[in-house]
């Protein structure tokens, strides 16, 4: 097994302004200077964390195409959540896009409530894992930090949990937490995106993206600074080490009530 390039873009967001954070974003990925598998970018990353859902885009349109760009001119897997406008309704959905332009998404399921995010989006009902150079990957969305459940690694079903984030500065500290225990307790990388600066709801920002291997060390760290990070993942280190720690043969099965 190959290991697995990742990039990750910490950057302030333009406030509901989907133009300028395309024209941003695409900035940044062209200064991505060496090859990698899988470009991450954070939650809501063309509007910022709005509840303002009247700038939602139906899939297909501007943002959707514009990934299928990116990944097209990078060959890589871009990624990142946007609102989404489908059915009648809304979603904070994840959209995986490859560099053939096949795609998958995955829709929120833990919608912020303290934010009211529930009032203006519909909740997902499904994980989603997806395969890149034969890495199994789990990609999920700020919120579903908190809830360790849905992010169980049952079986070794994924190699590397992905979260994107909008996660204001003031709940540093669970951020940072979670993201090592949900790598701890299931023996597999963890990476999380998050934003800098300041939104339109006057909300700070202070990054905190990390890559972070399966015994809970973080391999890279950054707070407060825009970055463009590239780190490498060693498949045949992780698989060392389940195979020397297999903690998940006594893991509690259950499963999930939706």
């Amino acid at each position: 097994m190959q290991d697995l390039s990742v990039t990750l873009i910490q950057t302030d967001l333009y406030w509901e302004n989907p133009t300028a954070n395309l024209a941003m974003l695409e900035e940044k990925i062209a200064q991505i200077d060496q090859t990698t598998d899988l470009i991450v970018l954070p939650e809501m990353f063309n509007t910022g964390f709005s509840m303002n859902t009247t700038i939602a885009e139906p899939m297909n349109l501007t943002t959707f195409k514009w990934l299928k760009q990116q990944a097209a001119q990078t060959q890589a897997v871009v990624m990142g959540s946007m609102m989404i406008q489908e059915n009648g309704k809304c979603y904070n959905r994840l959209i995986w896009m490859q560099p053939n332009g096949q795609f998958l998404y995955y829709d929120k399921r833990h919608l912020f409530r303290m934010g009211n995010e529930h009032l203006h989006f519909a909740e997902g009902t499904q994980k989603l894992i997806v395969e890149v150079k034969g890495w199994k990957i789990c990609p999920l969305i700020c919120y579903d930090l908190r809830f360790p459940v849905w992010a169980r690694n049952v079986q070794q079903a994924y190699d590397a949990l992905i979260y994107v984030a909008n996660w204001p500065a003031a709940r540093a500290h669970p951020w940072n937490t979670l993201l090592q225990a949900r790598a701890i307790e299931n023996q597999s990388y963890v990476i999380g995106v998050n934003r800098v600066g300041t939104d339109g709801n006057g909300l700070s920002f202070s990054g905190d993206s990390a890559v972070i291997d399966y015994k809970g060390e973080r391999l890279f760290y950054q707070k407060d600074l825009e970055t463009i990070q590239t780190t490498v993942l060693s498949y045949e280190a992780l698989q060392q080490f389940r195979e020397k720690f297999p903690a998940h043969l006594d893991a509690d099965v259950f499963s999930v009530m939706i």
